[in-house]
């Protein structure tokens, strides 16, 4: 196998291992049990689910740590599932195994002589991936490529400030978040996520209609949705939530067109509050992502 093709697995696949916990964390179906009738959009009905939903957002992100599962589909290029812990204390920190299991980016890791997995690590401000031994093989043997946000925003342009952001800010209350944003937000009622009752709530967000006026979030909170949807050539997602009793997300999903074609995502949350142990890896078996795309004339950032 060309090194050239084992780099570009290894850098790309952290790429997209990044991607999906953003997508995991910050927002992305289908639900499980009977659905009931959809609630009637009223004035008082709106206003009471912003109540709802509110208060959802506020015990999510004051929870602090959760357990997820996902699956996510970026087009043709990813599909994915996802596993592991995530903290949002201060920053987005925790530890996932992400696995490509079709798309480009599954094919590539193939051809790199990898089996489809990755480790990720998540601290407050740089992201790890354990790309495994083939890819060790072509960088002096060192397993981990680090990447620092900051590098991201570089390699990413106006969409990598984007995305640094969105990082550093991913907590499961942003797909409540995206709800408040949009205008049609109701209440579809009970079903049943993995033997728990949960309420569950929809809606779809139109980035060309997003204005504040028939929004919960304020000008500034909706600008900066505003910019991550575009940055990613999203013009419509629709966005479900499940909240248990207590107030706390047991499901999301989003679906929706992106630059890249079609997204799918589905994430469970449990075992709220538990512990998010993260430690950087080794610095010997580390390799900067700057160092390996010096390596692809054409790749690195300008």
């Amino acid at each position: 196998m060309r090194t050239s093709t084992v780099r570009r697995a290894g850098t790309g696949a952290a790429v997209a291992a990044l991607m999906a916990v953003v997508a995991a964390c910050g927002g992305q179906g289908g639900g499980s049990g009977t659905e009931t009738e959809t609630e009637p959009a009223t004035k008082a009905a709106g206003a009471s689910h912003v109540a709802a939903l509110q208060q959802v957002g506020k015990k999510t992100g004051t929870a602090r740590s959760a357990r997820i599962e996902g699956t996510s589909t970026m087009g043709g290029t990813v599909s994915m599932k996802q596993t592991g812990t995530i903290g949002w204390a201060d920053g987005l920190s925790g530890s996932l195994t992400v696995t490509y299991t079709g798309g480009t980016m599954a094919e590539a890791l193939r051809q790199g002589g990898g089996d489809g997995s990755v480790r990720a690590r998540y601290l407050k401000d740089e992201y790890y991936a354990d790309m495994g031994e083939a890819f060790a093989k072509t960088v002096g043997g060192k397993r981990w490529i680090r990447y620092a946000y900051e590098d991201v925003a570089r390699l990413g342009g106006g969409a990598g400030d984007v995305l640094r952001e969105q990082v550093r800010t991913s907590t499961p209350e942003q797909g409540v978040k995206a709800l408040l944003a949009a205008g049609d937000v109701r209440k579809v009622g009970q079903e049943d996520v993995r033997g728990v009752s949960a309420t569950r709530y929809s809606g779809t967000v139109d980035v060309a209609e997003l204005t504040a006026r028939d929004s919960a979030l304020d000008d500034r909170q909706l600008a900066a949705f505003k910019e991550q949807l575009t940055a990613a050539g999203i013009t419509t997602q629709t966005v479900d939530i499940w909240v248990d009793k207590d107030d706390l997300l047991v499901k999301k999903t989003e679906r929706g067109e992106s630059g890249i074609g079609a997204f799918d995502s589905t994430v469970f949350y449990s075992d709220y509050g538990t512990e998010v142990p993260v430690e950087k890896p080794p610095a010997a078996d580390t390799v900067d992502f700057l160092d390996v795309l010096k390596r692809q004339p054409g790749i690195g950032p300008s």
